[in-house]
């Protein structure tokens, strides 16, 4: 059972354990997204969501402003995040900048970068260390291709990413367990495997950043609103990377219709 040792508080989000379960569900819209698709979201969205759901949507970066302002009762997440605070460093955005524009969380070590960026465990640890730095909660994504999975390396890829990114990682974050074979192919981990996997990540987590602080570990692969009541019935499962469902409202809403249910089981 969680504890009910004294909360610490960083940017609303509670790092420490507690008996109440807190759900977390980011949106994230990729490379996906216009003004027109935002008012049209928006005039669908209802804000009135459980106290303890929170949801967030990560929009391209030129949209962050657009998002903030057309959206009620949802925070601000961006996709990523540069290691650099300023200097000349031709397109990228650094975590200040996202903090100046509201954000709440960054995801960081996405699959999609890793593989399509050529991103490395220790560029993704900079990176986390960068948005710690600047005040905005990074969400580090860790996940393994279907061939360790079938090799049954896949607790072995997943600690191996852990570790070089936790190695010098304050305990101000979420993470998101992203089966890379689960993502944009229809695949989803059944509840069994996601549970398990995120067992796993709460005993790495412990043991490197110490059972004292509660870090939020959400799945991401495929969730949609068929399998999302399944994926939140896990007990080590604290919410959701939602890809392609979050696009449109009715989606999403189902998604946190299916995560306020179980937080009123």
């Amino acid at each position: 059972m969680r504890s009910t040792a004294l909360s610490v508080i960083v940017r609303g989000v509670d790092y420490h354990a507690k008996p109440m379960k807190t759900l977390y569900l980011i949106g994230n819209w990729k490379q996906h997204g216009s003004q027109a698709a935002i008012e049209a979201f928006s005039g669908q969205w209802s804000s009135d969501q459980n106290s303890r759901l929170c949801i967030a949507i990560a929009p391209p970066f030129p949209y962050l402003r657009a998002m903030a302002e057309a959206l009620a009762g949802c925070d601000l997440a961006a996709q990523d995040c540069s290691v650099h605070a300023q200097g000349a460093h031709t397109g990228e955005v650094s975590a200040d900048m996202l903090v100046d524009l509201g954000c709440r969380f960054v995801l960081v070590g996405h699959s999609e970068r890793r593989e399509y960026h050529s991103e490395s465990d220790e560029l993704v640890a900079e990176k986390l260390a960068a948005a710690q730095l600047a005040g905005v909660t990074p969400v580090l994504c860790v996940g393994e291709h279907q061939s360790a999975r079938e090799a049954g390396e896949h607790y072995d890829v997943v600690r191996a990413q852990l570790r070089l990114a936790l190695a010098n990682c304050e305990p101000k974050l979420l993470i998101a367990y992203e089966p890379v074979w689960a993502i944009g192919t229809g695949l989803t981990a059944t509840p069994d495997q996601a549970n398990d996997m995120h067992a796993m990540i709460r005993q790495e987590v412990d043991s490197l950043l110490g059972g004292s602080h509660y870090t939020p570990i959400l799945y991401g692969g495929s969730v949609n609103a068929e399998n999302a009541d399944a994926l939140f019935a896990c007990p080590h499962v604290d919410g959701a990377l939602v890809g392609g469902a979050s696009l449109e409202a009715a989606s999403f809403m189902a998604i946190a219709q299916s995560a306020s249910n179980n937080l009123s089981h």
